[in-house]
């Protein structure tokens, strides 16, 4: 099962990440992706260990970013990759089926070809600039949601992700996308997870809820 609402971590510091993963995992977080670009695998492997103590106390999937080897070493849950992290079909070759995998797409070609090599789970942005990440493609916007899902013949869950907010989402929701990823915005105020599930896991609008209801009565009328 994919998580609709996904937390990918971010700090200075190893520490930095963990006291993040403690924090989501105790505001109710079900999937946290493990980020960290820009250490040495020795130091992942190390941070890692000490986040599936976390994430497995609370029940928690725990994902790692391009590090599949310290994946599979802790008993993660599965990989996230980047578009230079590492073929999908060589990565569940070392993984086993077990493994959840996901990729990172920014296109629609990049949504096909990652279909076509049996990932997991698509993220797909920018939703809009973030600084989180540094080689950031094209902003997508509501509009390039739309045009790529209306053109995806795949039941591959695609998550948004990319500077999103918590008011990003019913719109989100409406494009046809299956979750969000979100960094910034739940680093900033975990206490928005329950918040976030619960738009996520019901009807994207209260206006939505109204027209369902008024439907019903139109029909029974």
């Amino acid at each position: 099962m994919i998580s609709k609402l996904q937390y990918i971590t971010q700090g200075d510091t190893a520490e930095q990440h963990l006291e993040y993963v403690q924090a989501a995992c105790s505001a109710g977080a079900d999937w946290i992706q493990l980020r960290m670009k820009n250490f040495d695998e020795a130091i992942v492997l190390d941070t890692a260990k000490k986040a599936r103590e976390i994430t497995m106390h609370f029940q928690t999937r725990l994902i790692i970013n391009d590090f599949y080897k310290v994946a599979k070493a802790v008993n993660a849950d599965g990989v996230h990759l980047g578009k230079d992290d590492g073929c999908p079909l060589e990565v569940r070759e070392y993984l086993g089926k077990w493994y959840r995998i996901g990729g990172t797409a920014n296109t629609l070609e990049d949504c096909k070809n990652l279909i076509e090599k049996k990932i997991d789970y698509i993220g797909l942005g920018p939703f809009r600039f973030t600084t989180t990440k540094s080689k950031l493609g094209p902003i997508l916007g509501i509009g390039g949601y739309k045009s790529i899902l209306n053109s995806v013949q795949s039941d591959i869950p695609i998550v948004a992700i990319g500077g999103i907010t918590l008011n990003d989402v019913p719109e989100l929701i409406d494009t046809g996308i299956y979750g969000v990823a979100v960094s910034g915005e739940l680093t900033q105020n975990f206490n928005a997870i329950p918040e976030f599930n619960k738009i996520l896991n019901g009807p994207s609008t209260q206006e939505q809820v109204y027209k369902m209801n008024k439907t019903d009565e139109d029909n029974a009328g």
